[in-house]
């Protein structure tokens, strides 16, 4: 199994380098992950490398293709909130 990178992704070049399987390549139009490289960075690191430094939430699937970083996991906004705290930024 292998983690995937969906088009939400930004191509913010975060993530490739940290793979130590060299499993994410830049793709257009956007990265992807080869998921015969992956190994979820098991024997490597205790928490995926892609997973841990992606800022972009929901850019990341785990093998279960649920998001690895779901919606609010970053912000600590619940999405239910999202749109109430984005126009109370707004109007700053």
């Amino acid at each position: 199994m292998a983690y995937e990178i969906i088009e939400s992704c930004v191509n913010c070049w975060a993530c490739e380098p940290l793979c130590p399987s060299d499993a994410i390549f830049e793709a257009r139009p956007h990265f992807k992950i080869d998921a015969k490289k992956c190994t979820e960075c098991e024997g490597d690191h205790v928490d995926p490398q892609c997973v841990s430094i992606c800022p972009i939430e929901g850019a990341i699937l785990n093998p279960f293709s649920e998001p690895a970083n779901p919606p609010g996991s970053l912000t600590g906004i619940p999405p239910e909130r999202m749109e109430e705290v984005m126009a109370e930024i707004q109007s700053r």
